[in-house]
Formats: C-alpha cells, sequence, structure tokens
C-alpha cells in the first residue's frame, strides 16, 4: 500500500485527506459506494484542483454539481453539521474503464446559515459554471467569483428559491397568478438582452457587430431554447444559450411523490427516451432497497430500453437531415418509428411515456405474441438503415455541410461534461454498458461505435451505428430471453405481484398501502448511472426512511451539452451552428426539466 493510503479508499481519496488532514475530512458510507468525503468549505478550490490535475489519472470531469437543503433532513449522524450541503461529482473516464466502474468521487461542502456562499470552481471545471448558477438559482448558494452569477432556469424576476424546503412544492399553496398588462411588459423587459452584461462589446472602431436571438421559437432550436448570436456579418464572434422555458419542477416533485409514484414524471425527462427515464430511477431504488430483480426482468428492460434507443436516435436522424436541407428522410424515418412504437406499444400497452418499469420489476409480463412483434420489426428495419444511409450520410451535399464542422476533441467534452455519442465521436471508447455494466448488459454481444474527427459528421454517424447495435442487442434479448417471474419477491417491491392481492386481507393492506402511500425507503443515499438516448443520465437520491425522497437530482446529458455551445461555435458561420446543435440531439426537457 502507498504511503498516505486509506484501506477501502482510492489514492484519490487518500490525497485529498493527505491535503486537508485527516481531522478535517469526514468519510461518508454511501449505498451506491461511491467514495464521499466531506472537506472544509475554505479548501474546495484546492481540493477539485488536486483531482483536476494532480494525479496520475486525473478527474477530468465535472459530472454533476447540485445541492441539498439538510434542514429538514433527520437521519444524517456521523455528517458535518450543515445547513445546506453543495455536491462536487467527479468522472475519471481513465479510471472507470482501468477499474470496470470505479471512476468517481463525490466531494462535499457543509455550508451554515440562510444564505452562504462558496468559492467557484469555473476555473477548474468549465462547465461548473452553469451548475453554480443553477444552484443559486433553485437552493440560494453563492458562489464568490462566478463571471456571470444570475438566475438559468427561472425568469429573472422569479423571487425565492424553490428547492429549499420552506418553498412550497404544490400550486394549492401559493396565490392566484394574474398577468396584467404592466406584468407583462415588465416580464419582457427583463428578458431584453444587454451584451454588456455578458461581457461582449457592440462593435469594434470599424464597424459594429449584429446580435441575434435564434429562439426560443424557431425550429432549428429543437424546442424553447434561444440562443442569442453576436455576429460579424455571418461569423459567429459569441453567442450566449439562454435555457428555463420548460422548467416545471421535476426535481420538486420528488420530495412530494411517493418512490412508486414518481415513475411516470421520469418518463417526461427526455421525452424521447420513454422507459430509458425509468431505468436510472428504479435501479438506483433497487440498491437501495436491497433487492436483486430475475434475470428475466433484466433482459425485458434491456429490450425495452434498446427499442427507446433506437426510437430516438431514429428522430435524430430524421430532422438532423431536415436541419441540413434534406426534407424526404425524416418522413421516411418516422414510419419506421412508429413501427417501433407499435412493439412498444403491445408490449407495455403505451408508445411513448410507458412509465412500465417498477420498483423490483416490471407492470406486467410480456404478453402472448410479443416475439412475433419483435422478430417483425428486426427483419425490417436493417435494410431500412442501408437506404438512409445512401440517401441522407452518403449524400455530397449533407457531407459538405458537416465535415470539419463544430468540431472538439476528448479533452475539450471532458472539460464541458459531454458524454454519450457526442464524446465517443472524438475517438474515446466510453459507454457505460461497457464500462460499469448493469441490468445484464455484461451478458450481451455489441460494439461501441467509437469514431475520431469530433465533428458534426462523426456525431451522425456514431448515431446510426449505435442504431445497428440495439438492433444486435434485441436479436439477442429475443433469442435468449430467460424464464421466471417479472418482479422480484422483496417486501419493498412495488406494487407486489398483482395475484397476491386479492388472497387474503394481509396481502392487500400491504399492497393498498404500498401504492397509496408508497415503500418506505431506508435512509440513505444512492445513485445510478446508465447510458442513455442523449448520453449519460443519472437519478442521485436521498432518503430519510419515508415513502418519499428528500432530494432527487437529476443529472441530465443534454444540460451541458447545451453549455458546450459557445466554446464549439465561435469563429464558425451561422449555417454550421445550425448543424451543430442539430448534432447534439437534445430536447428541453431534458435540459430544463
Amino acid at each position: 500500500m502507498a504511503d498516505g493510503a486509506v484501506p477501502g479508499l482510492p489514492d484519490s481519496a487518500s490525497a485529498v485527506i493527505a491535503l486537508c488532514g485527516a481531522d478535517a475530512v469526514t468519510v461518508e458510507s454511501t449505498v451506491d459506494r461511491v467514495p464521499t468525503l466531506w472537506v472544509p468549505a475554505a479548501r474546495v478550490v484546492e481540493v477539485l484542483r488536486l483531482l483536476r490535475t494532480g494525479m496520475a489519472q486525473p478527474y477530468a470531469m465535472l459530472y454533476d454539481l447540485t445541492a441539498v437543503d439538510e434542514r429538514l433532513r433527520k437521519y444524517r449522524d456521523g455528517l458535518p453539521a450543515a445547513d445546506f450541503t453543495v455536491v462536487y461529482h467527479l468522472l475519471s473516464v481513465d479510471r472507470d474503464i482501468a477499474t470496470r466502474g470505479q471512476g468517481d468521487i463525490r466531494i462535499k461542502i457543509a455550508l451554515r446559515g440562510d444564505f452562504p456562499s462558496l468559492p467557484t470552481v469555473s476555473g477548474i471545471y468549465p462547465n461548473a459554471n452553469w451548475y453554480e448558477r443553477e444552484v443559486w438559482d433553485l437552493f440560494g448558494i453563492g458562489f464568490e467569483g462566478h463571471p456571470h452569477l444570475r438566475r438559468i432556469l427561472l425568469p429573472p424576476t422569479w423571487t425565492g428559491h424553490p428547492l429549499r424546503k420552506d418553498y412550497p412544492a404544490r400550486a394549492t399553496e401559493f396565490d392566484p397568478f394574474h398577468l396584467d398588462a404592466l406584468r407583462q411588459d415588465q416580464e419582457q423587459e427583463a428578458l431584453r438582452f444587454i451584451p454588456e452584461d455578458w461581457g461582449m462589446k457592440r462593435g469594434t472602431d470599424d464597424h459594429d457587430f449584429m446580435f441575434l436571438n435564434l429562439g426560443p421559437n424557431h425550429p432549428s432550436a429543437h424546442g424553447a431554447f434561444r440562443i442569442v448570436l453576436q455576429l460579424d456579418g455571418e461569423e459567429v464572434v459569441d453567442c450566449v444559450p439562454d435555457i428555463g422555458y420548460h422548467h416545471r419542477g421535476a426535481e420538486k416533485m420528488g420530495e412530494r411523490q411517493s418512490w412508486h409514484s414518481y415513475i411516470p414524471y421520469t418518463d417526461r425527462i427526455d421525452y424521447l427516451g420513454g422507459v430509458m427515464n425509468n431505468l436510472p430511477y428504479v435501479l438506483a431504488l433497487e440498491k437501495l432497497a436491497g433487492i436483486q430483480v430475475p434475470e428475466r426482468v433484466k433482459t425485458i428492460r434491456v429490450m425495452l430500453v434498446e427499442f427507446f434507443r433506437i426510437c430516438s436516435h431514429l428522430l435524430f436522424y430524421g430532422t438532423f437531415a431536415q436541419d441540413l436541407g434534406a426534407m424526404s428522410p425524416v418522413f421516411y424515418m418516422f414510419v419506421d418509428r412508429q413501427k417501433a412504437y407499435d412493439v412498444i406499444e403491445a408490449i407495455t400497452g403505451f408508445r411513448m411515456h410507458p412509465a412500465w418499469f417498477r420498483i423490483g420489476g416490471v407492470a406486467q409480463d410480456l404478453p402472448r405474441g410479443w416475439d412475433r412483434k419483435v422478430r417483425e420489426f428486426l427483419e425490417w428495419m436493417p435494410k431500412r438503415l442501408d437506404g438512409y444511409r445512401k440517401a441522407a450520410l452518403e449524400n455530397a451535399i449533407l457531407k459538405a455541410r458537416c465535415k470539419g464542422v463544430a468540431v472538439y476533441d476528448t479533452a475539450n467534452a471532458m472539460a464541458w461534461g459531454v458524454t454519450g455519442p457526442g464524446l465517443r465521436a472524438t475517438g474515446c471508447n466510453y459507454d457505460l454498458r461497457k464500462a460499469r455494466p448493469y441490468s445484464g448488459y455484461e451478458q450481451f454481444d455489441f460494439e461501441v461505435p467509437v469514431f475520431h474527427n469530433g465533428d458534426v459528421y462523426d456525431r451522425a454517424l456514431a448515431r446510426e451505428e449505435e442504431i445497428r447495435q440495439s438492433l444486435r442487442i434485441i436479436r439477442q434479448c429475443l433469442d435468449n430471453m430467460p424464464a421466471g417471474p417479472y418482479k422480484a419477491d422483496h417486501p419493498l417491491t412495488c406494487p407486489p405481484p398483482k395475484e397476491r392481492t386479492l388472497r387474503d386481507i394481509d396481502t392487500l393492506i400491504p399492497h393498498f398501502l404500498g401504492v397509496s402511500w408508497g415503500p418506505v425507503m431506508p435512509a440513505g443515499e444512492t445513485s445510478q448511472m446508465v447510458e442513455a438516448t442523449k448520453g449519460i443520465n443519472s437519478y442521485y437520491l436521498m432518503s430519510d426512511h419515508s415513502t418519499a425522497s428528500y432530494r432527487t437530482r437529476i443529472r441530465t446529458p443534454s444540460f451541458t451539452h447545451l453549455q458546450q455551445i459557445p466554446s464549439v461555435v465561435r469563429g464558425q458561420m451561422v449555417p454550421d451552428l445550425i448543424a451543430h446543435v442539430a448534432s447534439i440531439d437534445f430536447v428541453m426537457a431534458d435540459v430544463d426539466r
């Protein structure tokens, strides 16, 4: 063992303890087994700089940054006293690949007072910029030295910080909303873009710059997304992405819904991902409850999330081509997308938002005839993909619009928290299904599509090849579907198997309580990442031994992908910006939550 190493902790945690002193660091045990260290607020910049640049396998990515209002939390024995906690989740891809799933470290800072503050770490991790703004917006925690600390998800005129525990969660707890003409004018004026507020000049000695609003209502913005462009002719000098138009308090709703009844909310995060959104949530809860699901459940889940990966990527494929001027592909791809939804509907009863996964299993067993529907789709889809490649990706005009455009490398992707196909298009072979398999992915034979140019074209190629690999995985599910139950035999499985509810009163009452109130989850912290349709998605959950979550944190890939836009498009032309926005593949519900 190296000098200074702490048994049971990685060398990075030992280095943090050595830097701060053993008496100043508290090591927390969490259900997800991520090394979690509480360090003094005054040392946070030093600690993160050490982890980012001071070791052989650095934590190149700030995966997430969030906060917790601790003031009502009961089960926190052994943890530092705190009114609020700021949580930094760091990821080292190199460590993850080398250790098969041990590339994380979590740093926590305990804060006291009504409106505490910390030094910004945006100089170490550039993507901390938006995360710190989000924490300020929703919790009221300040970050000293932040370049532009202002609201990000809520309107500039908003009062209060909604993720504080003393802020209401239900509309019935607010006064009626009134929007008269005067207030509407004030709200519109608050949205006016003032270049000087963002450190931008209005021009040079020779000429003025043009400031152009792209969105929030524009087809190429892919939703209610606004990006203000600073233009020198057709060249993008700089830009400011503006989000929050789709914010609806998904994390706040986690505090008022039971563990079970929150599942339909997860479907609406990446609303093109369907049950892909259920998966990290239920997997995290199954860790917390100690539930081991049957092999049949694992395989059914894998099959359905890969169907949704195909549906999402087909929509990307069609709209991507459409944004670049090709009108026909999107209509053909919608036909195939509907065929995939036909299979999903036959199995789950719903199409886009089945909310079909359950804590401990799935809602129902596979219906009779499911295999025939899946086989028909597998026979249909490959030849269609061959046609799309010839019509779209091999089209000379599309290639000219994409190759060498909006290029970034792996280091840039890590700095901004880019995951999924955007990261793999830079030559980084990192896919959670291989690096840290979950739900039985280790049993499947498939390849991870990796490309090396890091441009718009490679990002499209990566997703097209992922569709083919998803078909390969689904074929294996079809050919090797295990027998067995579709729910775990565990008291916290929710809801319990239906056939048990009508046996006697002693089985009916627990079923009623489990559905109406929800299961009482053990106190603790848990998280789960999955390789979702648009990158890595995860849920970080805190239980205070209750029927609902104390803190629900949803880390989505699209949030950080949009933050990266200015670093990629400076110096590009406006049509190149449109191509890059199309290549990101985002939906605003995934950004704004």
